[in-house]
């Protein structure tokens, strides 16, 4: 198949991805795509956020390469403006906060300036890309390319925007898995995609019980870490990820369902009042001082 968005990696080797948010996820994903021997252009607004989102990717490069088997070094760099950090790009990946008055804007000004066949993936966890393309003037350039939580959780979920070119996802889906990420299509339009679905239901019943003093934190992890054998607990993984986020995407999912408990946003909001967003401010539901 060939069209405007399809490519072969060996098309598209030599041209950088450009990489939107230096948050928590923006960093892990430029870490992800400097994993094949490319240039990542990491581009954020302040200056220290670019600077810190470099050093994450050259002090954790070296050993995912390591630990995996595969790719080689590349080289991650800083962008001051959206037309520095598209140059070139033959993917542009956006991973600003959860919130649609930022997001809509944005892919506007990244259309302004990218290259003709430049892919557009948001990482949005729960709004579809159906409502960011707004700006867009080709609908058929923007998916949905969820990252969960690289290096350590390396699927990837797709999702199209109700016209993505059918080329495009076929291209992620060939494309992806040389930079260590594992592609999965959600058929048609669902709010938490497939995983996230599920892990929501599983997320919000844990913050359930500790919400209504059944449990403490390390209770529920104590016994999650226990029969399944994992290295984290769902509180620990959402502090990893960011109570803010958590937060962010619980309320879009309360205003989808309305039926959810209250109860579980309250405790998150109680957490997010009081600066304790998780391992990006030392505290959390645990402490990381």
């Amino acid at each position: 198949m060939t069209g405007k968005y399809t490519h072969t990696f060996e098309e598209i080797q030599d041209r950088p991805v450009a990489v939107i948010g230096a948050g928590t996820l923006g960093r892990r994903i430029a870490l992800m795509m400097a994993s094949r021997g490319g240039t990542v252009r990491i581009y954020a607004r302040r200056p220290e956020q670019r600077a810190e989102a470099r050093q994450y990717v050259l002090e954790n490069l070296p050993k995912l390469l390591e630990d995996r088997g595969f790719g080689e070094m590349g080289a991650a760099v800083g962008a001051a403006t959206l037309s520095e950090a598209l140059d070139g790009a033959w993917l542009a990946v956006e991973s600003v906060p959860e919130r649609l008055d930022i997001k809509i804007p944005l892919w506007g000004e990244i259309d302004q300036v990218a290259p003709p066949d430049t892919i557009f993936g948001t990482n949005s966890s729960s709004f579809p890309s159906r409502l960011m393309v707004e700006n867009v003037r080709d609908k058929t350039r923007l998916c949905n390319m969820h990252f969960h939580m690289p290096p350590e959780f390396n699927a990837l979920e797709l999702m199209s925007d109700g016209q993505t070119d059918r080329g495009l996802l076929d291209t992620l889906l060939a494309v992806l898995p040389e930079f260590g990420v594992h592609p999965f299509e959600a058929l048609k339009e669902c709010t938490g995609f497939i995983f996230n679905r599920v892990w929501a239901a599983i997320k919000r019943e844990c913050v359930a019980v500790v919400a209504e003093g059944v449990a403490r934190p390390e209770d529920v992890d104590g016994i999650w870490k226990v029969n399944f054998g994992f290295p984290f607990g769902p509180f620990q993984m959402m502090d990893l990820v960011g109570l803010d986020v958590v937060l962010d995407i619980e309320n879009n999912y309360a205003q989808e369902f309305p039926h959810l408990p209250q109860g579980v946003r309250d405790l998150l909001q109680s957490y997010v009042d009081a600066g304790k967003l998780g391992v990006k401010t030392g505290e959390g539901f645990f402490s990381y001082r």
